[in-house]
């Protein structure tokens, strides 16, 4: 059992994102109640995976308008990537019985929950929703967002947010997305907040897990004053735009943010390093040569004669996009309408090397989200419904960067995850225990590919993996963690902060696997194997895998187990 617990509430829980990410981040995080349901639809796609991966222990497959919170355990996180809508409350307040009463726009639910918690609210909260929300809607820029925080300031939550784009940080999709994290006023968080400026640009949890440079003359500082009714009413009414910057803060009603220019200079993934093998894909996904046309034309630039309903006539246009879409970048955004074979404006459609056009596999999609290959396949689910349950997902890659940073802030050290966002859950049929007897076998595919640039001056750590933790290095996750020997037989010469990659070296083998060390801090193998007892303090290495040499090269280890070299002698 980890030393430390957070319970973790998931609403609106899809087929598990915010579950995957959090788990990623830290074996603390448990979820020990989700809700997922699907309106106007009787077969409840996401429910199923859901339970398929995760089992139906606190399972909830329930219109959460339905459900009373005296049935949702208490918990220390709140997290969902609630629906966008349109969260006025003015013309609608006088007649649904309040803010309480008001049915079928979603952000209310989660503002019932967490008001009628009471003093047992969960002290953090993490959401997720489209990026426009803190523009919305066009009438009145803001207003959305505005009663949103205004909402959570009321019930004692200071709350901070940042609009970002995945591509931005390495990860294959371009999804530009708003998260919002929040911290009751009492909580071990809220409490080392200072100056409200520097937490947004410097010191928060949102700019510790995603690195940015404020745009200059972009500071936008206001109150956010009156009732819930009042904001909804007036806020910025007749203003051309929404105060808010794509990062920000909110404290006691009060609001201070900017413009953010995403800071990066790691390994970045793309649409064509994620693809599976062409010899791997059906036939149904090939697009047949006569239907190439009708596919260029929904791609292509138009301008069309429409007449309105009101008998109107006017010209509809549209640019062009990429035909087929570009390999060497970041997927463009995966949206609901991604499966089925008919030509479409907005599906993804790539080019082989055989020279064939083809849309994408669910695998991929999957990937593009970075869930697990394979996380949705389920006898009961089409692949056009898996295709919609990705357009609906989030990243994972991106509730794990801000899972870690909350757990450090809480608990003042380095976060320990033994399930990594790629882990393949296997299937867990509670019911029917034949379910998956006829289940295709998955696909054995290419792992994904990142883009890079090699630095051959700078250093490489070799260090010797143990006989018992061969299995480990030698399998195909793309991150590891490496503990050294303890602390006495780890050389004293080695400059922690010039290392830059690691090689574990094989005993018999040699050298052939090269990471990059994403975090070098002080640990103990206790952390992630407690039955072990082994406390003894060690450097940890949290890794990322870019490549492997051609063959397994044998290299002169001192007597500490360990080489610090540049890593041009090494491929050299």
């Amino acid at each position: 059992m980890p030393r430390h617990h957070i319970k973790v509430v998931e609403l609106f829980a899809g087929v598990g994102g915010f579950r995957i990410g959090l788990e990623g981040a830290s074996d603390s995080y448990e979820t020990i109640w989700n809700n997922q349901w699907e309106p106007s639809t009787q077969h409840q796609d996401a429910s199923l995976v859901y339970r398929a991966r995760f089992g139906t222990k606190g399972h909830s497959n329930k219109d959460i308008n339905l459900v009373p919170t005296n049935e949702i355990p208490d918990h220390d996180l709140l997290v969902g990537g609630f629906p966008c809508q349109d969260y006025s409350v003015a013309a609608t307040l006088s007649r649904s019985g309040g803010i309480e009463g008001k049915k079928g726009v979603l952000w209310w639910q989660i503002y019932r929950i967490l008001s009628e918690k009471g003093e047992k609210r969960p002290k953090y909260i993490f959401f997720e929703n489209v990026d426009r929300l803190i523009n919305s809607p066009a009438a009145q820029r803001g207003r959305d967002f505005a009663i949103i925080l205004a909402s959570l300031s009321d019930l004692g939550y200071v709350v901070e947010w940042r609009v970002i784009n995945a591509a931005d940080y390495g990860m294959p999709q371009r999804r530009r997305r708003t998260y919002i994290v929040g911290y009751l006023n009492d909580s071990v968080v809220a409490k080392k907040i200072e100056r409200i400026e520097d937490w947004v640009e410097f010191d928060g949890v949102m700019a510790r897990a995603f690195e940015f440079r404020a745009k200059e003359n972009t500071i936008s500082e206001f109150d956010i004053d009156g009732s819930i009714i009042e904001v909804s009413a007036a806020f910025n009414k007749g203003k051309k735009d929404s105060p808010f910057g794509n990062a920000g803060m909110m404290m006691n009603r009060h609001v201070y943010s900017v413009d953010a220019d995403a800071v990066y200079d790691g390994p970045k993934q793309t649409l064509g390093g994620n693809l599976v093998d062409e010899k791997l894909v059906p036939e149904e996904f090939f697009i047949d040569d006569k239907d190439l046309p009708k596919w260029k034309y929904e791609k292509g630039a138009k301008k069309i004669n429409r007449v309105s309903k009101e008998g109107y006539n006017y010209v509809f246009s549209e640019g062009g996009m990429a035909f087929p879409d570009y390999l060497d970048q970041p997927s463009r955004t995966i949206i609901t309408g991604e499966g089925g074979t008919a030509p479409s404006r907005f599906k993804h459609v790539v080019r082989t090397k055989s020279g064939r056009y083809r849309r994408l596999l669910p695998i991929e999609l999957e990937r593009m989200n970075m869930f697990p290959d394979n996380h949705t396949l389920h006898p009961e689910v089409s692949d056009g419904r898996r295709a919609f349950l990705m357009g609906n997902a989030l990243v994972c890659g991106i509730v794990e960067q801000i899972g870690k940073c909350l757990y450090q802030f809480i608990y003042d050290e380095a976060p320990v995850s033994s399930r990594p966002i790629f882990l393949n859950r296997e299937a867990k049929p509670m019911l029917d225990l034949g379910l998956f007897v006829d289940e295709q076998k998955e696909l054995v595919v290419n792992c994904p590919k990142k883009q890079y640039v090699l630095d051959k001056a700078k250093h490489v750590l070799i260090g010797l993996v143990k006989r018992d933790n061969e299995a480990y290095f030698l399998n195909a996750e793309p991150t590891k963690i490496y503990y050294t020997g303890k602390t006495k037989t780890f050389p004293s010469t080695v400059a922690i902060n010039k290392l830059y990659y690691f090689m574990p070296y094989i005993k018999g083998k040699g050298v052939r696997d090269l990471y990059l060390i994403r975090v070098a801090r002080i640990g103990n193998k206790a952390e992630i194997h407690p039955e072990s007892n082994d406390d003894a303090p060690r450097l940890v290495f949290e890794l990322e895998y870019l490549e492997s040499l051609s063959e397994y090269e044998k290299l002169n280890l001192n007597r500490y187990w360990f080489k610090d070299t540049l890593l041009g002698r090494v491929f050299k």
